[in-house]
């Protein structure tokens, strides 16, 4: 069953915490992909300066805006996709970076997409390597700008499955990765992830 409005309309730090272990569900035109999400950030608010938004509501992040379970897709580098899904309720601005996936289904078309070619009993690590990052596992499933403010509740293209939510002795807290341009939330607690879960990013 997929998650209703009220998960992710909570505290932005709950959701991305409770993301974990739930089921990421992309259907492209009749291929499914899907992924265990394994590793999460929180971006919480206009004060948190590691966030996109922070400075306020632009073309690019209006979608913070709207109710959690929205999708907020931007561009890093010139050319890498991340994925956030809007937390909190509309008006309140909170949004979980989807960091790794541990992937179920779909894995040969995952591996076609990510390394442009056929999928043949490839190794562990390259297995691994498809989806153990934020723009990795954007390309293993296929995903463009054009998903950029779909809604997770009501979409028929892409949703997340619910599962029982993990202890908190499975659960690893730790600084958030690559916003050394921050100042003040740098050092901020808001990365989690899977403990021992080979697909995370960075242990």
């Amino acid at each position: 069953m997929r998650l209703t409005r009220e998960f992710y309309e909570r505290n932005t730090i709950l959701v991305a915490r409770d993301l974990l272990g739930k089921t990421l569900v992309y259907n492209d035109k009749g291929n499914i992909y899907k992924g265990r999400i394994v590793e999460t950030e929180a971006y919480i608010n206009a004060k948190d300066d590691g966030a996109h938004f922070n400075k306020g509501i632009t073309d690019r992040t209006k979608i913070i805006d709207e109710a959690g379970g929205h999708i907020y897709i931007y561009t890093i580098y010139g050319m890498y996709l991340l994925f956030n899904i809007v937390a909190e309720k509309k008006g309140i601005h909170g949004a979980a970076l989807i960091r790794a996936i541990e992937p179920i289904e779909g894995i040969d078309k995952m591996y076609e997409n990510r390394y442009k070619k056929e999928f043949n009993n490839p190794p562990r690590k390259e297995i691994i390597n498809l989806t153990n990052g934020p723009a990795k596992f954007v390309m293993a499933y296929g995903m463009t700008k054009s998903d950029y403010g779909l809604d997770l509740v009501t979409s028929e293209k892409i949703w997340v499955e619910d599962s029982p939510r993990l202890s908190l002795d499975k659960i690893v807290r730790s600084k958030r990765i690559n916003i050394d341009y921050a100042t003040m939330a740098k050092d901020y607690l808001l990365r989690f992830y899977i403990k021992d879960n080979p697909f995370v990013s960075k242990k």
